[in-house]
């Protein structure tokens, strides 16, 4: 006897009313955050993605009744993959190509050594070395996004939730001093305005402020920081799989080391060479241009839900907890793409 043609609507119906309620959740948070960022920014610059943390820690308890965490689970682990996968979107190889070798080669070593320097200060303040990562990965690429990414391929421990909210206040908050910290500091190493665009976006964690820093100084140096922000945030995908195969390894199985559901980051790499091959293709940018566009909103919204939803799952009394090792980690690992950055450009 054939099962009855309803069998998969009934699967789907079941599936939404398992997920909605806390996917429901997140995305109010999400939009309230994004609603009261440009409130907030009056007094003092939050990006509504650190916002929909921030609001989300605030409502944990709520959060924490069983009829959410499906949801909620479902946005840190499944959503968020696929919004990091569309920030691929956002670059084009040509822009990257368009920095030189010498840029380039700087800005991987100073990232190399930043990453490296992550686990090195987890260690020597008695940290988890998942810790290390995290705060190396969004020192080195781009902040937030980087600590998102990061963490799906991190294995589960005792206090995760709270390691990656911290790390993502703590590098917004350091990103919001280097925006106005570096640019005085390129005047006083005599950088003009292109080498001041490449020290921003060498080493500014988020997006937002290499922007906000940048074009504070010049046209120049704003277009040359976010040229080689953007080649940082490519460096997101031999990142996470390099970590991922890391603690893969580390745990036991070097000759089987797998990075745990790379898809996603391959999506990241097809969606980069897509972008490139658009610009060769002008006829069909009619066509292409508002799709890019509402992928790259996707991708957003997409990111605010999920740290919305990890904000929902993090206590805010884990984060108290949170000592001064963890903001010493972040803090050197800051200083250490900084110090690379600067020295290399001044002898380039």
């Amino acid at each position: 006897m054939n099962a009855p043609s309803f069998l998969p609507s009934v699967s789907i119906t079941g599936t939404v009313r398992k997920l909605g309620p806390g996917f429901a959740f997140a995305a109010a948070v999400a939009v309230a955050a994004t609603l009261a960022a440009p409130a907030v920014a009056l007094v003092f610059p939050i990006p509504a993605m650190v916002l929909a943390l921030l609001v989300g820690i605030a409502l944990n308890r709520v959060a924490a009744a069983p009829i959410f965490q499906p949801g909620l689970t479902f946005c840190v682990k499944k959503l968020l993959r696929w919004a990091v996968a569309l920030l691929g979107l956002r670059i084009a190889l040509g822009d990257i190509v368009a920095l030189g070798l010498a840029t380039a080669l700087m800005v991987i070593l100073a990232m190399a050594a930043t990453i490296l320097a992550g686990f090195a200060l987890a260690r020597t303040f008695g940290q988890r070395s998942e810790y290390g990562a995290l705060a190396g990965a969004a020192t080195a690429v781009c902040g937030a996004s980087a600590a998102l990414a990061t963490t799906t391929v991190l294995p589960n421990y005792k206090g995760k939730e709270a390691d990656v909210a911290f790390v993502v206040v703590a590098v917004n908050a350091l990103s919001t001093l280097a925006m106005i910290a570096y640019p005085p500091l390129a005047v006083v190493l005599g950088f003009d305005h292109l080498t001041t665009g490449v020290l921003l976006g060498a080493t500014i964690h988020d997006v937002a402020q290499v922007v906000g820093a940048g074009y504070a100084v010049s046209e120049t140096a704003g277009n040359t920081a976010v040229v080689v922000k953007l080649f940082r945030v490519f460096l997101l995908l031999p990142v996470v799989l390099i970590i991922g195969w890391w603690f893969a390894r580390a745990g036991g199985h070097a000759e089987n080391a797998k990075v745990p559901a790379p898809v996603f980051a391959f999506v990241f790499l097809g969606l980069c060479l897509l972008n490139t091959a658009m610009a060769y293709l002008p006829a069909l940018q009619p066509v292409y241009a508002p799709l890019r566009e509402a992928a790259i909103v996707a991708s957003t919204w997409g990111l605010l839900i999920a740290i919305g939803a990890l904000g929902l799952g993090t206590s805010l009394a884990a984060i108290a907890s949170l000592g001064w090792r963890h903001i010493a980690t972040v803090t050197g690992t800051t200083l250490v793409i900084l110090a690379i950055a600067a020295a290399a450009l001044l002898v380039i």
